[in-house]
């Protein structure tokens, strides 16, 4: 709002400071608001999520061992996604360019996860069904949000029915050469059908004809894929916060350079016009987790619930599939690939070996519970490994 509010004022005639039009400012400009939104408006918030009883249930059976370990967060306020998406949504508002289609993607992307993890949060709250939605319900949704993304990249008449005057033109895609400085212009639909992974300049495989339909699959599968393994990670006190706060900086930091075309030129990555507007997103993500992580560290004061990990995984998924990133996100979030992995492995395990397990309890985090290491020192170990996965993701872009 205040960047579009800045160029109508220019065009008019008045002198407003161009500063704040740089995708630079604007990027620490929606990390500070969404930051400092959780940090003053969370005390708040979790006054009133006490007085509406919205408490974490605690599973307390006899000889289950993460009942025990996990008491003390018994009614431990939930739903916290809320104050995150509050945040991130202001700093959209304020501080991006809402005739961008990134913009629009995200906001919709932000919006549609919220309300599908809040009233899955919902049913398990007040009706008291300890499973919430059905898988098949979320999945859906899920899926049908992912294939309208797709349906943006790939057909070209979605894409121009968005452009209205000078609202969500369909960005300009470059590819560069070391023999041409200009680059060579791609169309959405040439860009979308590539597939890059970490340390390669070119695209391992570009797929035409009847494959595109593979292309929709593994939009989906991104989407839906990173949604969930977020849900997943988010079992300990700041633990998914805090990865997910590094996978958003590593996205966010690719998508500025990305942004500009002599950046893009001289470490051989495409420019793609208007992704400074996924920059700025992902740093909103990044304050919102920061000033999450106020209220979220151990000893919890503030859970996120599904309404905050659904949609902060989505977001990131559909952020790496706007940027063309996918191996990218599976790189600098590889732990949330895994905790995914380790539930899929338990649950084959005991339903084709007859009951025998391979990790003591799943995700992986409660493996290393139930091997008796504390709450604290499980998140801060996987925290590390999360930041060195990122710089090495962040390595990648040079080493192409």
């Amino acid at each position: 709002m205040l960047y579009w509010l800045q160029e109508y004022l220019t065009n008019l005639g008045w002198h407003v400071p161009a500063v704040f039009g740089y995708t630079s400012t604007r990027v620490i400009m929606a990390a500070m608001t969404s930051l400092l939104f959780c940090l003053f408006a969370g005390p708040y918030f979790i006054r009133k999520l006490y007085e509406l009883k919205i408490g974490q249930p605690i599973r307390e059976a006899d000889g289950f061992l993460l009942g025990d370990l996990h008491k003390n967060k018994k009614n431990t306020p939930t739903m916290g996604g809320i104050l995150m998406i509050a945040a991130m949504l202001l700093s959209l508002l304020l501080w991006m360019d809402l005739k961008s289609p990134f913009t629009l993607i995200l906001c919709v992307t932000t919006l549609v996860l919220g309300f599908l993890g809040g009233y899955d949060d919902y049913l398990k709250l007040y009706y008291k069904n300890p499973n919430g939605l059905s898988a098949r319900k979320k999945l859906a949704v899920q899926l049908v949000w992912a294939l309208l993304v797709a349906a943006y990249l790939q057909i070209p008449s979605v894409s121009t029915a968005l452009h209205i005057d000078s609202w969500f033109e369909p960005p300009v895609i470059k590819e560069f050469f070391t023999d041409v400085k200009l680059g060579h212009q791609l169309t959405l639909k040439d860009y979308s059908s590539r597939i890059y992974i970490p340390f390669f300049k070119e695209p391992i495989y570009i797929f035409s004809g009847i494959g595109l339909f593979f292309m929709w699959a593994f939009y989906a599968f991104v989407v839906v894929g990173s949604s969930n393994a977020v849900n997943l990670t988010d079992g300990l006190d700041g633990l998914a916060t805090g990865l997910c706060m590094f996978v958003a900086g590593a996205i966010g930091t690719f998508a500025f350079l990305a942004n500009n075309q002599d950046l893009a030129h001289y470490l051989n990555i495409l420019y793609v016009q208007g992704s400074g507007e996924i920059a700025i997103y992902m740093a909103a993500v990044c304050g919102a987790c920061l000033g999450f992580l106020w209220f979220n560290c151990h000893p919890a004061q503030l859970f996120m619930g599904d309404i905050g990990s659904l949609t902060l995984g989505g977001v990131l998924g559909v952020s790496a599939v706007l940027l063309k990133r996918e191996f990218f996100l599976g790189l600098v979030g590889a732990i949330f690939v895994v905790e995914a992995l380790s539930v899929i492995l338990q649950v084959a395990s005991y339903k084709l070996r007859d009951k025998k397990r391979i990790f003591l309890c799943a995700p992986l985090h409660h493996h290393f519970e139930y091997k008796g290491w504390p709450e604290s020192k499980v998140v801060i170990r996987f925290w590390i490994i999360g930041l060195l996965l990122a710089l090495i993701g962040l390595a990648s872009i040079k080493f192409q």
